[in-house]
């Protein structure tokens, strides 16, 4: 990390000192939980707007996944507000997993006006621990801006292999750095401390696509690409899946 990198995130560190000192008190984070379901409400409705094309595409072939009665298995880490119930397929069974239980009024909104869907539940856990699946159940686990925030990504990945039924897909959709070379990622290095406080967690300079490289599917396909995004921060962007 270069001499300016550090510099300026001691400026802007200094300035956030009230969030930090907020976090080490415990209140902070309480806060963020009870906030950011409001916020992620919002940006959700940008996102989609701007990514839909490539969620319509990323999720194009799901229905193919289905078992022999036709119907789909989906289990959504990370869910949300249930931002991408309308880009699945009519008839999908949808289990869900968040560890903010904040976040359930917002989901079942999502329930109610996606009634193409088949809504199973709603489980508050980590993604890291998802005890309440069963080995080998689902067809297909879907995880959208979700791998930036997780404590450990070869955890979730590794619960991600165990609950897809041999054959089942994994769809990621996530923004990662930039390119070191970029001057975006300069200022993602600088910011991402205070990132990590305002977002819950989220980390603007994860190469998510390492740990999915080293997760052991049979099949991966990803694509770097920039994402039309208002936020220069979070372009830099990859999707794509993994097959079990």
């Amino acid at each position: 990390m270069t001499l300016a990198v550090l510099a300026l995130r001691l400026v802007v560190c200094t300035l956030a000192l009230p969030m930090f000192l907020l976090n080490l008190l415990g209140v902070w984070s309480w806060v963020c939980k009870k906030c950011f379901p409001y916020f992620l409400k919002r940006f959700t409705v940008m996102y989609n707007e701007q990514m839909a094309s490539r969620k319509r595409e990323l999720f194009s072939n799901l229905q193919e996944l289905a078992g022999p009665s036709g119907k789909l298995s989906l289990l959504e880490v990370g869910c949300g507000t249930g931002a991408n119930f309308k880009f699945y397929p009519p008839g999908c069974r949808v289990t869900c997993i968040d560890p903010n239980p904040n976040f359930e009024k917002f989901l079942f909104k999502s329930v109610a006006e996606n009634r193409q869907l088949q809504f199973e539940r709603f489980v508050v856990a980590a993604g890291e621990n998802m005890q309440q699946v069963a080995d080998g159940s689902v067809d297909a686990v879907v995880c959208t801006l979700v791998l930036c925030s997780v404590k450990n990504q070869d955890k979730i990945l590794r619960e991600v292999c165990r609950v897809l039924r041999p054959g089942g897909a994994f769809y990621f959709m996530e923004h990662v750095a930039d390119e070191p070379t970029t001057w975006n990622f300069f200022w993602q290095q600088v910011l991402d401390p205070v990132w990590f406080l305002v977002f819950d967690g989220c980390n603007l300079t994860r190469e998510s696509w390492k740990a999915l490289e080293r997760a052991g599917f049979s099949k991966l396909k990803l694509q770097h690409i920039q994402a039309p995004l208002s936020w220069t921060l979070v372009r830099p962007h990859i999707y794509g899946y993994a097959v079990k």
